[in-house]
């Protein structure tokens, strides 16, 4: 994990975080970044086993979000183990194998906006109230580069735009209550499940070649973009996209001529 300097390391102190999808790549390290400051964290997780584990201010307790009777047992265990949730992280998503839109299996569509985006949904409907009760609440939404640019997987941008929309919705209706919501938009991120897109040396010169930046990301870039929403260093940002993709997405045209070789003179 890198070096959390950036935030007081009690920014976060007598807060709860509750993070979705919790268990490995992203979801890992921004468990580990919000406790580093201060936070209590609820890790969910559709791996984790049926009960609760944790110690020293991390609890891992299994979810699936797309089960309305899961997320509803996750919000009253959080109530119940501390109390409170002052921070949201809609971590959890799928995906899926590339499949040509003209033949893709409806009810995979279907799974896939169930987690990606109703899940994001329920969890907020069933951790929300007690953001009320504070009158202060921050949620983030891990949405994806997919949603302003089409990957191979048919529905996994569309269920992340969806997300963005969703996030703008939550902080119009919410925000008069004291709850802020955005999102965190990660690029390329090198993650155990993104890791065999890198172990070829060829692939990973290229990809890199094509960030100004000049590297691909690292779960901790991501982390540390929700940490910063997640504390009082945003509480005046309200229905943002936080793009974290070392200049990728603004990239194009000079990829573009950058593949074309040298300008003639």
């Amino acid at each position: 994990m890198s070096d959390s300097s950036t935030f007081d390391s009690k920014a976060l102190q007598g807060k709860v975080a509750v993070v979705t999808g919790s268990s490995g790549g992203l979801g890992l390290a921004i468990s580990q970044h919000l406790h580093s400051i201060g936070a209590s964290v609820v890790q969910a997780d559709i791996s984790y086993p049926a009960e609760p584990a944790g110690t020293g201010g991390m609890l891992q307790v299994h979810c699936d979000i797309a089960d309305p009777a899961s997320v509803t047992a996750l919000a009253e265990l959080t109530r119940e183990r501390f109390g409170a949730c002052d921070v949201l992280v809609n971590n959890a998503a799928i995906t899926a194998r590339p499949v040509a839109l003209e033949n893709f299996p409806m009810e995979l569509w279907d799974r896939i906006f169930s987690v990606n985006l109703r899940g994001a949904l329920l969890c907020a409907q069933a951790l929300v109230p007690m953001m009320f009760e504070r009158g202060s609440g921050s949620i983030i939404n891990v949405a994806s580069i997919a949603a302003q640019v089409p990957t191979r997987v048919a529905a996994y941008g569309p269920t992340k735009a969806a997300l963005g929309a969703l996030t703008r919705q939550m902080a119009v209706e919410w925000g008069p209550r004291g709850i802020r919501a955005n999102s965190v938009s990660p690029g390329m991120i090198r993650t155990p499940l993104s890791e065999v897109h890198y172990r070829d040396e060829g692939t990973l010169q290229t990809r890199t070649a094509r960030i100004p930046a000049r590297r691909i990301g690292r779960p901790e870039d991501i982390a540390s973009a929700v940490c910063f929403l997640a504390s009082d260093a945003s509480t005046y940002i309200n229905g943002q996209d936080i793009v974290v993709d070392g200049g990728f997405l603004k990239a194009s045209l000079a990829n573009l001529y950058n593949e074309a070789g040298p300008a003639r003179q």
